[in-house]
């Protein structure tokens, strides 16, 4: 199904960045071309020399190349902090990977991660309605111990 596939994978500053690194090795085990584009803040949480190595591609921070949204089958972003959410939701691009994001014209998928307070809040919320209303899937999160300590 994924065999030769391109997805693009946008990490972002959120704790659970370091779980994407096995969802990166299981979609290149499944046939897919994998290119993980992250904001500088991600690379806080997880080292970009660990997702080239579960790729073989080239992590991405700060280059800016368009052309590559032309070559995705689809754009997923996993985790998707609340700051970057706002961003897509309201059309900001500022960084390798929002701006390769708007570049896109594949399906695109968000995957929300962020402390429970902050994924309730209204405003996350009505960003996540955004880019709904704009034909994006929102995947919701599942309940959980957080790294913060808290259950949500």
């Amino acid at each position: 199904m994924l065999k030769g596939k391109t997805i693009l994978l946008g990490v972002t500053g959120s704790i659970a960045a370091y779980k994407i690194a096995y969802l990166a090795s299981a979609l290149v085990k499944s046939g897919a071309k994998v290119h993980v584009l992250m904001t500088k803040n991600a690379t806080n949480f997880i080292n970009p020399i660990t997702f080239e190595t579960l790729t073989g591609n080239k992590c991405l921070i700060d280059t800016i190349i368009v052309s590559l949204a032309k070559e995705a089958d689809v754009f997923l972003v996993a985790p998707a902090s609340a700051n970057v959410i706002g961003k897509l939701a309201h059309g900001i691009a500022d960084d390798m990977l929002t701006t390769t994001f708007m570049a896109c014209t594949c399906p695109k998928i968000i995957s929300p991660a962020m402390n429970t307070r902050m994924y309730e809040n209204p405003i996350t919320q009505d960003n996540l309605k955004i880019l709904e209303h704009y034909g994006m899937e929102v995947i919701r999160p599942a309940s959980g111990y957080l790294a913060c300590g808290d259950t949500g």
